[in-house]
């Protein structure tokens, strides 16, 4: 009796170890999302998408940016930091598009699956991207611009970046749709702010004081687009604005008039769609080249909409 009690204690505990291994495995399992930063409320707003991921498929999702979008080096470091963890996998938003190569590489080669969000780089190494197309909305920005604007006239961009992949695409998307569709519209400068507001703001003030004739600026990002505003309005400028992103401030701004309107990203969309296809490669599913998270225009119209209102962040 005694040797049965034994033996019965040995397998229930043992039942429990295997179920406590299984449990602590699962909950090991880290998803490692280094984002280009944590400034703007856009990338709040992907963070809570993946986190509402990895409580939905049960794995631990760390997330950390640097404090900018402009230290590509801090961003680097966080990301070879979260290397020596050995992550079951990472999601990367690069700030330099070709930077991270070698790292990525290292991830790859230890089996560790990579997945791009927001900003793709120049490899082949992650899986997926998970993005807005951003030169589709980008283009769409032009269209509106050359709507507003009568369809002729000076224009500007106050871009966020030239080295990460968003940077480039929304500058691409914008300036080729305005030289294929609109021959009497002429883009005067397109200049770089970081993604800071008061950068942006100084560098706007300077664009409408060299040419009092302008009509419109395209602001590729958060912090891009509110320092355009904030210079049209510091300097009492009638001048066009329309961004991208939809912080409350950006909001608020097209609410007023002072920002005609803006390209809204789904950037919930973006975090969640990253942490399930990082899921998705670790129990040996397939991936499409790029998952598409979508994109709107919105203004002071339709931005209570309710397909709108769903992809607005605060």
């Amino acid at each position: 009796m005694t040797t049965r009690r034994t033996l019965l204690a040995a397998i229930s505990a043992l039942a429990l170890l295997v179920s406590g291994g299984a449990s602590s495995a699962q909950e090991t399992r880290e998803i490692a999302l280094i984002s280009k930063g944590f400034q703007h409320q856009f990338w709040q707003a992907v963070k809570a998408g993946a986190d509402k991921a990895g409580a939905e498929f049960g794995v631990t999702v760390t997330f950390e940016g640097p404090d900018n979008e402009t230290q590509v080096d801090r961003q680097i470091d966080m990301l070879a930091a979260a290397l020596s963890r050995n992550p079951a996998a990472i999601g990367f938003a690069a700030l330099d598009s070709q930077a991270a190569t070698p790292l990525l590489q290292q991830a790859k080669d230890a089996g560790i699956p990579v997945i791009a969000f927001d900003s793709g780089v120049d490899s082949d190494i992650p899986l997926t991207t998970a993005t807005t197309d951003n030169v589709a909305a980008a283009a769409l920005a032009a269209d509106k611009m050359a709507e507003l604007i009568g369809g002729s006239g000076k224009i500007a961009v106050v871009a966020h970046d030239q080295t990460s992949r968003t940077g480039i695409d929304r500058r691409d998307g914008f300036v080729n749709r305005i030289a294929e569709a609109y021959p009497d519209i002429e883009i005067v400068s397109v200049q770089y702010g970081g993604g800071d507001q008061l950068q942006s703001t100084e560098i706007t003030k300077s664009i409408l004081l060299a040419n009092p004739d302008l009509k419109g600026i395209f602001g590729t990002n958060e912090g891009s687009a509110i320092g355009v505003a904030n210079g049209k309005q510091e300097l009492g400028s009638q001048v066009v604005v329309i961004g991208f992103d939809s912080g409350a401030a950006q909001k608020g701004m097209v609410e007023s008039g002072l920002m005609a309107g803006a390209i809204t990203q789904n950037p919930v969309g973006i975090g969640y769609e990253t942490v399930k296809a990082a899921v998705t490669a670790l129990d040996g599913g397939e991936l499409p080249e790029v998952i598409d998270t979508g994109f709107f225009f919105y203004d002071a119209s339709n931005m209570n909409d309710p397909e709108i209102a769903a992809v607005l962040y605060n």
